[in-house]
């Protein structure tokens, strides 16, 4: 963004003041073109400055004549382009004062406003100084060159006196100008190489090297004609100035050699063993300097350690590396330059760390802590000059891991090293602790480019994040500001009465989001970072069936749903649904999920779930698919302890006093799978199809898949009361919900009919499925066949042997235990329509 566009939108009467000499209107017809000019860097009355004000006075006359043509009051702005053309043509440099002035006071406006200016306005400027450094270093060239054909004579006269003395003046000036112009771009480089460093966390990054090669070709060409004439004059010069002047010479060259060896692709910087990888470097003066090669040079890869890249990092990468700390296969590469596009590089496709030696760690610093770089390393020699040079260039720290378990911590480290290091730092030294602030915005970076959402994290957000990680609930927000975080805040302290530090928790949230909810989060429907405290106090005055999506507090990537209900009595509660994982929501959206649940009314404040989740909702299937098979569903419910009431009104049977644990149970007459679970261990496993306890902290979530077609007749047509299903009253009751699909297979011959927990064995193929004639009722237990979870070499054991072999105490018919979570009971029904369960009287596709 222009700076323009900024002063544009601000009361015209704040910068009156700014546009007496220069009209506003003048300074709106410009706009950027006043800005890309060198305005604020010609200081100075010399020939060169006067010449630069008078070409830009031109160009702008010429600009402003073109603008009034299109323009609907082209006389007014004619006869201002006159007057400005009047006043500074005798004078250009008074015009460069005059633009100078204007431009200053729009930054000062922008930043009393904004306290701060467009980044992109920042790299325009650095871009015109260096141009006009440039453009200074060759008018100082060609003075030199003036005087040198002035002093030799063209016809071979004898040399003008005037010029030994002016001489060796313009040649220290040419000089000094072009360190400087050498220390620019050395800056920018190092300023690449940190945007570079910090797109590693998601900053915006601008890649593009070819400005960079562009700008270090054009200098070294200056160096070769200013050397060119050193040489040509060092009778006037002198040995000893010459001397001195050849080395300065030297170190200009080698540092912007050194310096352009960069690395353009980085390897992975949390990088596995055994894992392939690529990287890529590029020598950006190699096109220019390296045209005469017999044959291309060789990039070697290496691993080194923290103290190793120190050390090169100290002798200024003189030193060779004398070992390298890990194993790298096929790490050499040849050099070469692309013809097409002009670039040298070195790229390294398959390369594979096979295994790294650890050094050892300082204190209490952990193997995800230690910090390595790749050495990427060639021997060269320049053109025209013959001089060998050896060019060495560090990565950016690496964290090498050996499991994926570790990955987590090891980001940690990237992320931190990423932010919080300084561009001049010895490798690879980064401060322990850093601002609250500069922390809320390496988070917000992070999640904004993890998640790929323009919606970054809010205010709120920030100060839900700071009680998190200082464990302080009685602060401000303000009180924040002004705090410090330690690395050991961020990855290495335990977070109070958890497993798990606050980046675990954080980079939980990243991954969830990432994967199954980057809509949701872009609409602004999840608030996500907000503790359950504080949705509460939110929820507890809203209406019935309010509700908000928030992270979990106490689990890793989990999102929840809180929302409020009141009983008859008119109180309220809010209730926590057990948090979804990626996992769950693979199975169903989290949009769908909001559907199913009839509770959920309005998200907070009061939006309709359907406005603000429909776009969300998929499409279900109903009837057959293609292949002629019926539709299934998968339908989430979930039941507050307040509707729920003991299974003594329900009709279920009371329950009986719990056994000691350590007492097996007994079967009775009656065969009961829960109650046969230890001798059945072998035939049904416990996984995956027999239910596992659930965790108490959230409700319990099942899901089971059932047909619903839109007819279906059930094959139980059986007179005996025995083996007729519950009626749907019973079904209501949790202890009656059959925790599985509902198929043919699962019911036990007996003299009651009971579901298998273990849900259903393995489906035959659809060729060799046997049509299942109607169930008949049996009379006499003995004639029944074993049931279908026995083996068919067994004999069914009856229930006097069963009683002799296992001799513990009766246990009640089969009931599960209720849950005791202070949650709503949540399960995935079979059922898609309504709350209805098995009924032989009540079809699915009438429930």
């Amino acid at each position: 963004m222009s700076l323009w566009n900024l002063v544009s939108h601000m009361p015209p009467e704040e910068l009156s003041s700014l546009y007496t000499e220069f009209p506003r209107s003048l300074r709106c017809l410009l706009a950027e073109w006043l800005e890309d000019q060198p305005w604020e860097f010609i200081n100075g009355s010399d020939a060169f400055c006067s010449g630069v004000a008078s070409r830009m006075l031109s160009d702008m006359l010429e600009k402003l004549r073109s603008a009034a043509g299109s323009d609907g009051q082209q006389c007014q702005i004619l006869q201002q382009v006159s007057n400005i053309e009047n006043t500074f043509r005798r004078d250009p440099l008074r015009l460069v004062a005059v633009v100078r002035a204007v431009l200053e006071g729009e930054k000062a406006a922008v930043l009393k406003r904004d306290h701060h200016l467009p980044l992109s306005f920042h790299r325009r400027q650095e871009e015109l100084k260096f141009s006009l450094g440039l453009q200074r270093l060759q008018h100082r060239v060609r003075e030199i060159q003036a005087l040198l054909e002035e002093g030799s004579g063209r016809d071979g006269a004898v040399q003008s006196p005037v010029a030994p003395r002016e001489l060796p003046t313009l040649i220290l000036e040419a000089v000094k100008e072009l360190e400087v112009a050498k220390q620019q771009v050395l800056k920018r480089i190092q300023i690449w190489k940190r945007q570079q460093q910090l797109a590693g966390n998601g900053a915006i990054f601008e890649e593009n090297l070819s400005p960079l090669q562009k700008r270090c070709e054009n200098l070294v060409e200056v160096y070769f004609q200013l050397q060119q004439q050193v040489m040509a004059a060092s009778t006037e010069l002198g040995p000893e100035l010459l001397a001195r002047l050849v080395e300065r010479f030297n170190e200009v060259l080698s540092g912007l050699v050194k310096s352009s060896f960069l690395v353009e692709k980085q390897p992975p910087q949390v990088l596995k063993t055994q894992t392939k990888f690529q990287a890529s470097v590029r020598f950006l003066l190699g096109p220019r300097l390296l045209k005469a090669a017999p044959k291309p040079y060789m990039v070697r890869a290496d691993m080194v350690t923290e103290k190793q890249a120190r050390e090169l990092e100290l002798s200024n990468y003189s030193n060779t590396l004398s070992e390298s700390t890990g194993e790298i296969l096929h790490n050499t590469v040849a050099l070469e330059t692309n013809p097409t596009s002009g670039n040298c590089c070195a790229n390294f496709k398959n390369v594979l760390l096979k295994k790294i030696k650890r050094c050892e760690r300082k204190g209490s610093e952990s193997v995800t802590e230690e910090k390595c770089a790749v050495l990427f390393s060639t021997s060269v020699t320049l053109t025209p000059s013959n001089v060998s040079i050896h060019l060495q260039v560090l990565s950016l720290p690496i964290v090498v891991i050996v499991h994926g378990n570790q990955d987590n911590n090891a980001k940690a480290t990237v992320l931190w090293d990423n932010a919080f290091s300084d561009i001049d730092r010895v490798p690879f030294v980064v401060a322990e602790r850093v601002p609250w602030d500069k922390m809320c915005d390496t988070l917000n970076l992070k999640f904004m480019a993890e998640v790929q959402t323009t919606k970054g994290l809010l205010k709120e957000h920030y100060f839900f994040l700071a009680q998190k990680i200082f464990n302080d609930h009685s602060a401000s927000p303000e009180d924040f500001q002004s705090r410090h975080v330690s690395w050991a805040q961020f990855n290495k302290e335990i977070l109070p009465g958890r497993g798990f530090t606050f980046w675990q928790w954080f980079d939980g949230v990243l991954d969830l989001t990432k994967r199954c909810l980057k809509s949701y989060w872009s609409d602004r429907l999840i608030m996500g970072f907000i503790s359950k405290q504080y949705v509460c106090k939110l929820l507890s005055m809203q209406p019935d069936g309010t509700f908000l999506l928030r992270f979990s507090d106490s689990e890793i990537g989990g999102v929840t749903i809180a929302y409020v209900m009141r009983g008859k009595d008119g109180s309220s509660q809010v209730e926590n649904i057990q948090p979804f994982s990626a996992k769950d929501l693979s199975i169903r959206s989290l949009g769908d999920r909001i559907r199913d649940l009839g509770q959920l009314r309005n998200l907070y404040p009061n939006i309709p779930k359907d406005q603000a989740f429909g776009s969300h909702y998929n499409k279900e299937q109903t009837g057959k698919d293609g292949r002629g098979y019926v539709s299934t569903a998968i339908k989430m419910t979930v039941e507050s302890e307040r509707d729920q009431q003991p299974p003594s009104t329900m009709g279920a049977p009371h329950e009986a006093p719990q056994a000691p644990m350590f007492n097996l149970p007994m079967l009775q007459h009656e065969l009961h799978p829960e109650n046969l679970q230890p001798l059945l261990a072998p035939i049904c496993p416990p996984t995956p199809f027999c239910p596992q306890p659930m965790p108490t902290g959230y409700p319990t979530v099942e899901s089971s898949i059932m047909m619903v077609p839109d007819r279906l007749t059930s094959p139980f047509h059986s007179p005996s009361p025995m083996l007729s299903p519950p009626s749907l009253s019973h079904c209501q009751d949790p202890a009656f919900r059959s925790p599985g699909p509902f198929m043919p297979n699962q019911f036990m011959p007996g003299e009651v009919s009971q579901l298998l927990p273990a849900g259903p064995s393995v489906e035959p193929q659809d060729a060799e499925m046997p049509e299942l004639p109607p169930f008949q009722p049996v009379e006499d237990a003995s004639l029944q066949s074993p049931p279908r979870w026995m083996s068919p070499s067994m004999e069914q054991p009856s229930a006097s042997e069963l009683e002799q072999l296992l001799e513990v105490p009766l246990l009640p018919p089969f009931a599960p235990h209720p849950q005791h979570s202070g949650y709503p009971n949540s399960s995935l029904s079979s059922w898609g329509l309504g709350d209805a369960r098995w009924d032989d009287s009540i079809r699915p596709g009438h429930a």
